[in-house]
């Protein structure tokens, strides 16, 4: 455990593959400047890994000022003790004050360990941050600007807000597509920090023999149309309704995680809170009740229309246009309306 240090910078763990950050990485170095700004301090980045020139400026670009770079060859692919180990001694040599994670494989796996060996909480899939003083409902002790951690809890059904005002840093993994993206600013100033740390073979206790890669096969979050499918569907073969419709509208296809657990679509099509956040400008939810869990991955939507025959199913609460009914009658009738239109 570091001490408080209430000037220590905003931070952001800078994850990478294949020489590409992952798009997690720069919708949390807008919201890390955002946090910086209102606690008076700078935003830094830590990366790891084999040298790649354009990635630092790809990060002060998206408003980082100080990017703590660690160049090895052996850190080309992730490892989790030698990338902890990195972390771990770079926090107690800067002292920031709040470390952020994508909640991606990879910052799942190393911020637990990092906050392990720091002895400093963590907060795993937030949904939201932000800064403000906390009283002590016992002590009444008023402590000033901390990071409020919000997440879902109890299996959706409510919203938990943690805080963390003695064990630092502050430290929590982050949904992707949670937090929006801020355009780049190639003219922002910056410093790349060269870092060293002594990294023996024990930190490395793999050997990588071979690499297998599956590429996605859908981009829910680069969707400007989305029809998602529940488990109102009802089969496999029902889900050909959605695709019709996602195929009219030159849309991707979602699911919900009923949808999914039944065996209708793969989970990479799934949306919600343990799978894809999205906000595209159009999103139709067909046979999903609503669950909070579903609807916190896209309620952010621009417009959302729900099709479901339960007049009094929660999804209507968050939609902008409702249609109550049978999505196998409906949706014909609304891709037919589409094809004649054109």
């Amino acid at each position: 455990m570091i001490e408080v240090n209430r000037q220590g910078e905003v931070w952001v763990f800078a994850e990478q593959q294949d020489g590409t950050l992952q798009e997690v990485v720069l919708e949390l170095c807008g919201k890390a400047r955002e946090l910086a700004d209102r606690l008076g301090v700078t935003v830094g980045a830590v990366l790891p890994g084999t040298a790649r020139e354009e990635l630092p400026e790809q990060l002060i670009a998206h408003g980082v000022d100080h990017v703590y770079v660690v160049n090895d060859p052996r850190l080309e692919h992730y490892q989790t003790a030698s990338y902890a180990r990195i972390l771990s001694v770079l926090i107690e040599k800067h002292a920031p004050q709040i470390v952020l994670y994508g909640a991606t494989a990879t910052g799942r796996d190393l911020a637990p360990r990092v906050a392990s060996a720091m002895q400093a909480g963590l907060t795993a899939d937030c949904t939201d941050l932000e800064i403000k003083d906390v009283t002590d409902r016992k002590t009444k002790t008023v402590h000033e600007k901390l990071l409020l951690q919000i997440r879902p809890a109890f299996g959706g059904n409510i919203i938990a807000t943690i805080v963390n005002y003695d064990r630092w840093p502050q430290m929590a993994t982050v949904r992707e597509g949670v937090m929006p993206m801020l355009d780049p600013d190639p003219s922002r100033p910056g410093q790349i920090v060269e870092e060293e740390v002594a990294l023996g073979p024990e930190f490395f206790p793999l050997k990588i023999l071979q690499r297998h890669v599956e590429p996605r096969t859908v981009n829910l979050k680069g969707a400007r149309v989305i029809v998602s499918g529940g488990g109102g569907v009802g089969s496999k073969d029902g889900f050909n309704r959605i695709h019709e419709l996602a195929g009219a509208l030159g849309g991707a296809v979602g699911a919900s995680r009923a949808a999914v657990d039944n065996e209708y679509i793969d989970k990479g099509h799934q949306v919600g809170q343990t799978g894809t956040t999205v906000r595209p400008a159009l999103y139709i939810a067909a046979g999903i009740s609503g669950a909070v869990q579903h609807r916190a991955g896209m309620e952010e939507s621009a417009k959302i229309i729900a099709i479901n025959n339960d007049p009094d199913a929660p999804i209507f609460s968050v939609a902008h246009y409702g249609m109550v009914g049978d999505l196998h009658q409906l949706i014909p009738m609304l891709v037919k309306a589409l094809r004649d239109r054109r």
